[in-house]
Order: C-alpha cells, then sequence, then structure tokens
C-alpha cells in the first residue's frame, strides 16, 4: 500500500549519548530500538548503491522491553515527492526484521522505518495461546470486544463501519467462533489500520542512490578515435570508427570509451614513449588538453566536427553501444582558460606556470586548475560543471574521470549530484588507482563505479581474499569495481610473458568475476611488449597513432565475444555481489559459484592460474546450496562450448589444460 502521511513528531531512536539524562528526557525518549539498519553508509552521511527494477533488501535489529508484539513499517520515496510507500517488515526471529521494495524511478530516494508495540497483535497472540491451553477465556474474549470498540471509535468510514459489524457480531458467536474471528488476519488488518501506534519510533530517513543497470551491468571498450586509420601518417576520424563499431558490437561490449578527443597542445607536447621533445608530425598525448583551437569543450579538428561526433554517437546507439568520454581535468599550457582565467592555475615564484608532477614523474606538458584558489571559487567549479552538462547534451551518458583522487572530494559530491538531478541517468567512473579509503568514499560522494586493484591481484590467496572484501559492507554498499584489464598506462607484468593462455585467464578473472569488466584496445591480440621492467606499453599509444589489424592470428576475439554472450544470458554474473569461493584442492586454480538469491541461475567458474602447464584438482559441488544430499545427481553445461553431462555426488575432478582454454565455466541445475 501507499499514502502520503506524514511521520508523526516522535523523538529519533538512538538520539540520545551514552551519558546521564534527566527524568523529563528519560519519559521522551523511545521506547523502542531501532538499530543495525541497511543498506546504510555512515549511519546514512552518504547514499547505498541500487539499481532501478531491482530489490533492496532492508533490515533492522527492532526490540523493546517486555513481550509486546511490536509493527514495523517500511517507508520509501524518491527525494524530490512528498508521497510516501510503505511496506510492512517480517520478523525473522532474534529481534531482526526484513523487508524488500523496488524502486523504479533514477536519483536519490530515502528509506526510513516505523516501529511501535501493537495492543490487538499482542493480545491475539496471547489469546491464542490460552484457548490452546484449554483456559478460561471468556475475559479474554470481553477484552477483545472492548478493543474492537476502541477501533471504532479512532477510525471513520468503511473501516469504522467494518470493525463495528465484527464487534455486534462476536457475542452471538461460540466462543470457538469467536477465538477465529478475533485470530482472522482479516481482522487484524482492521485493526492493524485503526491502529494508533503506541510508542510510535522512527528511524532517521537513510539515502539510496538508484542507478540505471549500466551502473552495476556492462561491459567496456577502449580505442584511440585517432587510431582508427590504416596508416599511422593518418590520423583517425569520427567518421573512420564506424567501420570499427560492428566488430565490438560482435565482441559483445556495451560502452564504447574514448580518451580525451579535445584539441591537444603543442608546449612542452610529449613524443613518442613519453619523450620530452616531440618531433614534427608527433600527436601528443590526449591528456595534454586545449590549444588556440579551444578546451574542454571542443574537439580535436582531425577528428572531426561536432556534428560527425553526434552522428557517430547516433550510430553506435544503433549497434547497442553507449559513447563513454574521458573527464580530464588537467591542461595543456595552451589551453585557453590560462589566459582567459589565470586565477584558475599556481604560478610559481618566477612567474612561471606550475606543471603536474608526481614525484619522481614529472608531466610537463599539463598543467593542474587550483580548485580553491580565490578567483576559482565558484567560478572554476561552474566552468566544470557546464563541461560535463555541454556533453551531456551531446548524448553521451557515461563519463570516464581521470584520476578524480586528486581532486577535491567536495567538488565531485557537489558536481555528481548536480549533474544528476538534472540528468539521473548519467553514469561516472572513477579511474582511482589509490589507498582503500579514498577509492572508497569517491563511491561515497557519488561515482557509480571504479577502477580497482584487480589488475595487480594474480594468485588464489589474493584473488579470493579481494572478491570477498568487495562482497562485505561497507564495499558492497559503495562501491562498484570495474575489472578493466588493462589500459594504456598499464601493461600488467603477468602479461608480458603469459602467452595467449594468459590474456584468457585476466580475460575469464575479470568478465566473471564483476558485472562492470574492461579492456584497452590490443588486449583482444594479445598485445604486451612492455618498456623494459615497467608495466607500461613499448611505443605506447597514448603518444603515437597505432593502427591495428583486429583480425591477425591468435587473436581471442571469439572467445571474448562468448564471455560476454555468458554474461548477458546469466543473470548471477550481472554483478559482482553472489560470490562464493568453494573447495578445490590445487592453489593454481581458483574456484567459485556466482548465483542468484534465488538459485535459478547458478553458475560455477573454475580458472587456472597456470598459463603454460595443466592444472589438476579435486573439488566440490556446491550441492547444500541446491538443498540436495551429497549423493545427488545434477546437470552440467560447459557454457563456453554447450556441453551437458550429469554429475554424481559432491566431489568431482577437472584438468585444466592452457593450451586448449585455461578455465571452465559451467551452469548447475538439479538433474530432472
Amino acid at each position: 500500500m501507499s499514502g502520503n502521511e506524514p511521520f508523526e513528531s516522535v523523538p529519533l531512536a538512538g538520539d540520545h549519548p551514552d551519558q546521564a539524562i534527566s527524568l523529563s528526557q528519560a519519559l521522551l525518549a523511545p521506547r523502542i530500538v531501532i538499530e543495525d539498519v541497511s543498506p546504510q553508509l555512515d549511519g546514512g552521511a552518504f547514499a547505498a548503491k541500487a539499481v532501478r527494477g531491482q530489490r533492496v533488501a532492508v533490515s533492522a535489529k527492532v526490540y523493546s522491553d517486555g513481550h509486546d508484539r511490536m509493527a514495523v513499517m517500511l517507508y520509501w520515496r524518491q527525494a524530490h515527492s512528498r508521497r510516501w510507500h510503505t511496506i510492512p517488515m517480517q520478523s525473522t526471529g532474534n529481534d531482526l526484521w526484513l523487508a524488500e521494495f523496488s524502486p523504479n524511478e533514477l536519483g536519490l530516494h530515502l528509506f526510513s522505518l516505523q516501529a511501535w508495540i501493537d495492543p490487538f497483535a499482542t493480545y491475539a497472540y496471547d489469546l491464542e495461546k490460552k484457548y490452546a491451553a484449554g483456559q478460561d477465556i471468556q475475559l479474554e474474549l470481553e477484552e477483545g470486544r472492548l478493543m474492537l470498540g476502541k477501533g471504532v471509535e479512532r477510525s471513520e468510514g468503511l473501516l469504522s463501519e467494518q470493525l463495528l459489524e465484527l464487534q455486534q457480531r462476536l457475542p452471538s458467536l461460540s466462543v470457538h467462533d469467536q477465538v477465529a474471528q478475533l485470530l482472522n488476519p482479516y481482522t487484524a488488518r482492521l485493526m492493524s489500520e485503526a491502529e494508533h501506534r503506541s510508542y510510535l519510533t522512527r528511524s532517521r530517513e537513510y539515502p539510496l542512490d538508484v542507478d540505471r543497470e549500466a551502473a552495476q551491468f556492462a561491459s567496456w571498450y577502449e580505442l584511440f578515435p585517432r587510431s582508427c586509420t590504416d596508416s599511422p601518417e593518418r590520423h583517425g576520424t569520427f567518421d573512420d570508427v564506424h567501420q570499427r563499431l560492428p566488430m565490438i558490437r560482435d565482441m559483445g561490449f556495451d560502452v564504447l570509451y574514448f580518451p580525451p578527443i579535445h584539441p591537444i597542445g603543442m608546449q612542452h607536447r610529449k613524443g613518442r614513449n613519453n619523450a620530452l621533445q616531440a618531433q614534427p608530425g608527433d600527436p601528443g598525448s590526449p591528456y595534454a588538453i586545449g590549444s588556440p583551437e579551444g578546451g574542454h569543450e571542443a574537439i580535436h579538428p582531425q577528428l572531426g566536427s561536432h556534428a560527425d561526433f553526434r552522428r557517430l554517437v547516433a550510430a553506435a546507439a544503433e549497434h547497442g553501444l553507449e559513447i563513454a568520454l574521458d573527464f580530464a581535468i588537467q591542461c595543456s599550457q595552451d589551453h585557453p582558460w590560462l589566459k582567459q582565467h589565470p586565477g584558475w592555475f599556481s604560478w610559481r615564484p618566477d612567474g612561471t606556470i606550475r606543471y603536474a608532477e608526481n614525484p619522481p614523474k614529472k608531466y610537463q606538458d599539463i598543467v593542474n586548475v587550483d580548485f580553491y584558489a580565490p578567483d576559482a571559487v565558484p567560478s572554476l567549479w561552474l566552468a566544470l560543471r557546464d563541461v560535463v552538462v555541454g556533453w551531456v547534451e551531446e548524448g553521451v551518458k557515461t563519463f570516464r574521470v581521470d584520476n578524480p583522487h586528486t581532486k577535491p572530494l567536495p567538488f565531485w559530491q557537489w558536481l555528481i549530484a548536480n549533474v544528476r538531478s538534472q540528468y539521473p541517468e548519467v553514469v561516472f567512473l572513477a579511474e582511482a588507482f589509490t589507498r582503500p579509503a579514498m577509492m572508497a568514499r569517491l563511491g561515497k560522494v557519488g561515482y557509480a563505479q571504479s577502477y580497482t586493484y584487480f589488475t595487480w591481484r594474480n594468485t588464489k590467496q589474493e584473488l579470493r581474499e579481494y572478491f570477498e572484501t568487495l562482497n562485505q559492507p561497507p564495499w558492497s554498499l559503495c562501491y562498484r569495481p570495474n575489472f578493466f584489464v588493462n589500459t594504456p598506462d598499464i601493461n600488467p607484468y603477468f602479461l608480458h610473458t603469459c602467452g595467449r593462455a594468459g590474456f584468457l585467464i585476466r580475460a575469464a578473472l575479470a568478465s566473471m568475476g564483476s558485472g562492470l569488466w574492461g579492456m584497452y584496445s590490443g588486449f583482444e591480440l594479445c598485445e604486451s611488449e612492455a618498456l623494459p621492467g615497467k608495466e607500461e606499453y613499448l611505443d605506447s599509444e597514448k603518444y603515437e597513432i597505432r593502427p591495428r589489424d583486429y583480425t591477425a592470428p591468435g587473436n581471442i576475439v571469439a572467445e571474448i565475444a562468448q564471455l560476454n554472450r555468458i554474461r548477458r544470458d546469466n543473470r548471477a554474473l550481472q554483478t559482482h555481489l553472489g560470490v562464493v569461493f568453494l573447495n578445490c584442492w590445487n592453489d593454481q586454480i581458483v574456484y567459485f559459484a556466482k548465483r542468484t538469491p534465488e538459485r535459478d541461475n547458478f553458475i560455477l567458474v573454475a580458472i587456472s592460474l597456470d598459463p603454460f602447464n595443466a592444472q589438476e584438482a579435486s573439488f566440490e559441488l556446491p550441492l547444500w546450496e541446491l538443498g540436495l544430499d551429497d549423493n545427488a545427481d545434477t546437470q552440467g553445461e560447459d557454457l563456453m562450448n554447450g556441453h551437458r553431462w550429469t554429475w554424481h555426488g559432491k566431489t568431482q575432478w577437472m584438468r585444466i589444460e592452457p593450451w586448449h582454454q585455461p578455465f571452465g565455466i559451467w551452469r548447475i541445475s538439479k538433474h530432472h
């Protein structure tokens, strides 16, 4: 049911600190305790995350003194609406109360709990026990009639008429029938509607941020539009990207992500392999944003026009792809803002501008804005907001944000909320490789998803600990991991020498481990040539145009397409949540299950971490999760090739040969 009724003005549960209170304070303090409310972050200071149309499970410990029965109600609404929806919460024992609701609108929501002592429910509970024990209940029956009378007095209209009819009819019934009528759920419902809610206590309002599905389930593919060309001497264009769309779609990707597409500065332009001196014709790093042709609102003239970009966005949508853009706040030394707004930047005592550094690394081709410079507040903040909104109006609904942990958290909290108040469908991805507390905080202030430490988790123990951490609060409430297997900045050590099998291992771990995963172009070709001793690509595409033959021998295009197809066909794989690690007696094989809460979609994943040698192991089927005994038969299906079989019993055996396929993905069900 739903309604517009306001909350009663009563003391909030837990408002009083743990100290001596006066008698008047004690008399006004809540008699009912509401605590351990979930989902909530930092006591409700930040919004927990949810997805439109998916169930949100709300739980709380609710209790009071004595043995009186209680009623607990969940209230929820959109933040901008005054209409509250209500759902009764159910007691599961030990003071735990549960309810679920499914928000169907995007944006900020609020939920709260109300609890009160229910005299009629208490009466009915005691009546049933006394009657079953054969006790004299004449006085109890009279009490019941009086309680119905009070219900009549507290109600009006049809409800009052129904309760009055019930009260007047009771004396004509036998004792047995009176008891049956008083214990009838129909009577309980009427009395609940007439209840004045004794000792009403309410929790605080907890925020909940509802995103679209792509915030939790999407496959990302990154490419440089300028490399969509047949020659390193010719700069690719948006029109050239059209030719790549069918293959990217056929690999099963949903999001096509571009690094910055803006004009690139000339001052201190970096050359190939990050050389300090650019040679004639070197395109420079797209992260050195800005030239006399424009800044963050402009498009590199060799890529095309705004009309060309809009046409590409529309063409991508026809292929089931949405375009994501990089929002990188740094500027080249040629950015128009340096002349228009010099007060937005930091200047050294000698009058030169302070370029970006991450000692010992130096980024001479870019400079950073100063968010708290006197001339920057609030004009810089508003200008950056307008940049994002401008691209949203060009059709971009997803932004990958470069190094957000190096910008003020209050700025992100304001900007993301401001943009999403107008465009709640917008998704922000944090490219933050930094301390765990900061990564979690970025999720709390509004980022829908984030890059992760997955890139550097390689052993069975490391992977298990990381996956399980992400499945527990607070991470599970504020942080959606996007498992990128590589980036233009990160060529992981594991990929340097692992060969084709190693690329398949990382693709399987990422695509099966999280609802969000991504890859940078070239991964499907098993590109791995690195700068010696570094996790960086030799001849990095950040500093040069890199045409590719995407059909080159040894590619893993077909396997990636099948992994993405499996993800789309199995709901259990469309989130990072719901993972459980199972017994497999080999430290080189990661073995886990992903399953829906109803267990109607149950996936087993076994991945060898050894790209060179065959690995064997005994392992257990989680028959207990399906309600089966240890000797039951189950149906197995290999989701990579469609092969089906019957498993007998709990303990099984596997052999994984990396030269064939270094992983197994099986759907398990009860044998019919």
